[in-house]
């Protein structure tokens, strides 16, 4: 179904294929990463009152759900097209599983905005054509070049990709 791939993987796919191929080959420049602490704390104190952190099969942790609706908390939209794939992946996820679940949302506490997603049957048949891109990319024997992308300056990769 989906090899094992993650929903950062799946994110980061709609992002840098080269962040991708580093995340998918344990070097992870994240950790301490400024910008990535920022998200984690307006995770962590937004939506406080919802369940939060729905682990699936340790590919998955989805934010919260409210009724057939998974939510996902980004700190800005700057990359809002990955942010609905890894929303619809989450649907995938759970349809896969048999959960009844047809919708995502993405919220964005720092801009109090919410943009929902639908999932469709095209959008389903787009994301199993980009599970077998990203394994593909997995498996290559190196990185793709850099993006040399104005997103590149914000990136806990950009040293390394640089450097």
């Amino acid at each position: 179904m989906t090899a094992g791939i993650t929903a950062t993987e799946f994110n980061y796919f709609h992002i840098c294929r080269r962040k991708l191929w580093l995340f998918s080959h344990d070097i992870e420049m994240e950790r301490e990463f400024d910008n990535v602490e920022i998200g984690r704390l307006i995770h962590e104190n937004s939506y406080q009152s919802e369940k939060k952190e729905i682990l699936i099969d340790g590919l998955v942790k989805i934010d919260f759900m409210d009724g057939d609706t998974v939510h996902e908390v980004k700190k800005s939209d700057a990359c809002e097209e990955a942010h609905t794939w890894q929303v619809l992946y989450y649907v995938y996820i759970l349809r896969k599983k048999g959960v009844e679940v047809s919708k995502g949302v993405i919220n964005y506490p720092k801009q109090k905005r919410t943009v929902e997603v639908e999932y469709t049957q095209e959008a389903e048949s787009e994301i199993e054509k980009k599970l077998i891109e990203i394994e593909k990319l997995r498996q290559a024997p190196a990185p793709p070049v850099t993006l040399d992308a104005k997103i590149c300056r914000k990136c806990a990769y950009e040293e390394f990709c640089y450097a």
